[in-house]
């Protein structure tokens, strides 16, 4: 399989063509109200759509992308909070390891148990170093993995666990203040991270203005992630225009 979505990434990490993408969480969701939030988003810069949540009921998430895939044509990525959200429908997804915590399930356990529904499907399987860091409140990830973030005071811990996942052989990092969290990835930590690495690097969580989005930017995030101030606010990147300068022709 080719992999085509990473390599597109890559390419503009690389060339430091910043990537924004929309988290779409199935279980705050109803599919009457996807064709009106996808025409918001389509009007956005938004490049990739991610699909997943931390307790997802069977079936939901199939039934989110399904639709998503006939009325958009971004390519769509799991973001899987469990095995229930493998979805063949969707182009890929993130095989994530929660390196911040010793959960064995997410560590190891999940991608086990995720190995028969991936064997003979054609999602692209992007391994990606996912890592928790603290951000004030307890999140629904911590809550459901069982795990605790690092401390956003420990710099050192949370570059040395990101470069472990690079060594390790993954192709992204993904730094996670958590749904809801009340405050971002500090801007020390993502530039303390960017420099160490060798892949791309994803940010998300907390993120609630466009102010949020040009500093993490700025402090070298390839990627960022836009869930919770998007479900609270539909109108989100109508009321952040300098956004929408960053447009699709100039990401192809």
């Amino acid at each position: 399989m080719v992999n085509e979505i990473l390599a597109y990434i890559k390419y503009g990490a690389s060339r430091k063509i910043p990537f924004l993408a929309v988290l779409l969480d199935p279980d705050k969701l109803e599919v009457k109200d996807l064709p009106r939030l996808l025409n918001k988003i389509h009007k956005s810069a938004t490049t990739h759509v991610l699909v997943g949540g931390s307790t997802v009921k069977d079936g939901q998430t199939q039934e989110i992308v399904s639709v998503i895939k006939q009325l958009s044509h971004l390519p769509i990525i799991i973001f899987p909070g469990d095995t229930n959200q493998i979805c063949e429908e969707a182009d890929a997804i993130l095989f994530l390891s929660l390196l911040s915590g010793n959960n064995p399930d997410y560590l190891i356990g999940k991608h086990v148990e995720a190995v028969p529904k991936l064997l003979n499907s054609d999602l692209e399987i992007i391994p990606t170093a996912y890592i928790l860091v603290e951000n004030g409140k307890a999140t629904a990830v911590e809550k459901v993995t069982e795990t605790v973030p690092i401390p956003n005071s420990d710099i050192n811990q949370v570059v040395h666990t990101a470069k472990a996942g690079e060594f390790l052989g993954m192709q992204l990092c993904y730094l996670e203040a958590g749904s809801g969290a009340n405050q971002p990835i500090p801007v020390d930590i993502i530039k303390a991270v960017k420099s160490i690495l060798n892949i791309p690097l994803i940010i998300g969580g907390g993120i609630n203005n466009m102010q949020g989005i040009q500093k993490a930017y700025d402090a070298g995030a390839d990627m960022v992630v836009i869930g919770t101030a998007f479900e609270n606010d539909p109108c989100f990147f109508e009321t952040t225009e300098k956004i929408k300068q960053i447009s699709h022709e100039n990401i192809r």
